[in-house]
């Protein structure tokens, strides 16, 4: 990772970043939701995304203006779908250096 890379601990939601639950009377998605507990920049969090990706959703911000890391490797945004998380996790967040 860049040393100019600036974490968003700011921005990124400590706590709980949950997802919405589908309706599994109408057939949808499994109700049964695990909860993970991770690290966010250092903070403790608890959340159901069973991604990278969903976690990033889960947060508000457009996956586009968020870089990630997930126990100290760089995710790109291509592989953050693929990218499953695990209790104890370490989830880094910081914006994403254009250029070069």
């Amino acid at each position: 990772m860049s040393p100019q890379a600036t974490p968003l601990h700011a921005s990124m939601a400590t706590g709980r970043a949950d997802l919405p639950r589908s309706d599994t009377a109408a057939g949808h998605m499994n109700d049964t939701v695990q909860e993970l507990n991770v690290m966010v920049n250092g903070a403790r969090q608890t959340t159901t995304a069973a991604t990278l990706h969903d976690w990033v959703l889960a947060q508000g911000v457009a996956p586009d203006a968020v870089a990630t890391a997930l126990n100290g490797q760089f995710v790109p945004r291509s592989l953050r779908a693929t990218t499953a998380l695990q209790t104890g996790d370490a989830i880094l967040t910081f914006q994403p250096i254009v250029g070069g």
